[in-house]
């Protein structure tokens, strides 16, 4: 994993998420859009470098997180904001799609 992302699980999310903008992907190793999706999020990270954080939680290591928040499709990217859920974008997704999500804080269609 590179730099760029922040690495969450079960111990640390609350509090990876708890400040300013984080965009959360929920993710799988065995998971064929994910891997595809890690390289658009490490030029969207690049491109939002202080406005926002992306962090990764892989969902076989944090089912408790996972089934709280109710992601069933994966890849799955939240936004949270001080917390607290403003939005989320299921499938991969494009890097301009992505960006305008998080700049915007709303659902993309």
């Amino acid at each position: 994993m590179i730099e760029s992302f922040k690495l969450l699980d079960e111990e640390n999310f609350e509090e990876g998420v708890s400040s300013g903008l984080t965009l959360v992907d929920f993710y799988a190793d065995w998971c064929g859009p994910c891997r595809m999706l890690t390289p658009v999020l490490e030029e969207v990270a690049k491109d939002v470098a202080g406005l926002a954080v992306i962090a990764k939680i892989d969902i076989d290591k944090a089912q408790k997180t996972a089934s709280f928040l109710q992601v069933t499709s994966i890849p799955t990217l939240v936004l949270f904001k001080e917390g607290k859920e403003i939005g989320r974008l299921v499938g991969l997704r494009d890097k301009e799609t992505i960006k305008e999500f998080i700049q915007t804080g709303e659902t993309a269609q």
